[in-house]
């Protein structure tokens, strides 16, 4: 935090002029410095960007300012929570070479885990909901603010350059990346998709921690983290809610023998989801729902394994062989998802009255 940053930021922002402002840290997140104020009778976040990560800040703020255009005219049933603008009309502030956005404060709770069905329901309803508010937007006009941030071939043709370049692979290294390459059925499938689905607004990290709910959890209060929205396809944001949210453990557990999918979480995002997108989304959108959730677990495995072989520069790990374990764990939840494709194909009918 810079010196005397509240004198500094109330030069840029009104609503900060002439306030007695209590500054505190908010949150545990890594990828932004954020920071509460509080005058006692109003709430602000204030985030210090990370242009380390997100190396195209003046993307986002075009995109976002995009949506604040369209939310002037069109009112969503929870908050959306967009930049402040400040006096020059910009949505992010420069001071002393770093870069700030502005906030209103949603109080409410997060979770990290569901507790409870209808949770993963109330989720993936506000995710579909946010998807069909945008389609009036063309994806077009989204800039890339991380650039193939899910193009699925591109992560595989990492993954087989990254394999090349590596000697003396164990005996278990080998049989994880045989049965990553194994899934070139999967990556066709998906290149031959690109061709059939309209590229709409969607929020590419559909995590349940990136809704704040209501104290009561029976409701979404805000959809927030919207860095990563930029033009994609439906099957992104369910996939990732599928991934994350049906598996019986995280992406760090290494209790091989406990990771699988839960075919009633996944009826309940899908049910949640398609509620929200069924009246804008294609006959196409709605049958690659159905494999959204393999074709997101396949990415990240991707992701990982190729770190682990390149010697674990991006993510970050507590110990040398946890990307690899990560890999091992993405492998597992995919392979369930695919032994389980009859039941999770029934659900699918059943939630859409369609035929795949």
């Amino acid at each position: 935090m810079i010196p005397n940053l509240i004198p500094t930021l109330s030069k840029s922002y009104a609503i900060l002029e002439n306030q007695s402002i209590k500054v505190t840290p908010l949150g545990e997140g890594l990828i932004h410095e954020t920071l509460l104020l509080d005058n006692g009778t109003n709430k602000w976040v204030l985030q210090g960007f990370n242009e380390a990560v997100f190396n195209f800040p003046d993307r986002i703020d075009h995109n976002l300012s995009v949506l604040s255009i369209h939310a002037k005219t069109h009112p969503l049933p929870f908050l959306l929570p967009l930049p402040i603008l400040n006096n020059s009309g910009k949505g992010l502030t420069e001071l002393q070479g770093k870069k700030y956005r502005l906030f209103d404060f949603v109080q409410g709770t997060t979770l990290q885990h569901i507790s409870d069905p209808n949770q993963a329901y109330i989720a993936a309803l506000a995710y579909g909901e946010f998807a069909s508010w945008a389609k009036e937007i063309s994806g077009e006009r989204m800039q890339e603010t991380i650039p193939d941030f899910h193009r699925l071939d591109l992560r595989f043709e990492k993954l087989i350059l990254a394999s090349n370049q590596k000697n003396n692979l164990s005996v278990e290294e080998t049989e994880i990346l045989d049965f990553y390459l194994s899934q070139q059925l999967l990556v066709d499938w998906y290149l031959n998709r690109l061709n059939h689905l309209p590229l709409r607004i969607t929020h590419n990290d559909t995590k349940i921690n990136n809704l704040i709910f209501s104290e009561d959890l029976s409701s979404v209060k805000a959809l927030i983290d919207l860095d990563t929205l930029m033009g994609g396809f439906l099957m992104y944001d369910i996939g990732d809610l599928i991934r994350t949210v049906t598996c019986s453990l995280p992406e760090t557990a290494t209790q091989w023998d406990a990771i699988h999918l839960i075919p009633e979480i996944f009826e309940e995002l899908l049910k949640g989801y398609w509620r929200g997108v069924k009246d804008v989304a294609t006959a196409e959108e709605a049958k690659s729902l159905l494999f959204g959730g393999e074709i997101m677990t396949l990415i990240m495995g991707l992701r990982f394994l190729t770190d682990h072989l390149q010697g674990n520069i991006y993510y970050r790990v507590s110990y040398p062989e946890q990307n690899f374990h990560r890999a091992k764990n993405q492998m597992i939840f995919l392979q369930s998802q695919q032994e389980q494709r009859p039941t999770l194909k029934n659900l699918w009918e059943e939630i859409t009255g369609m035929q795949p």
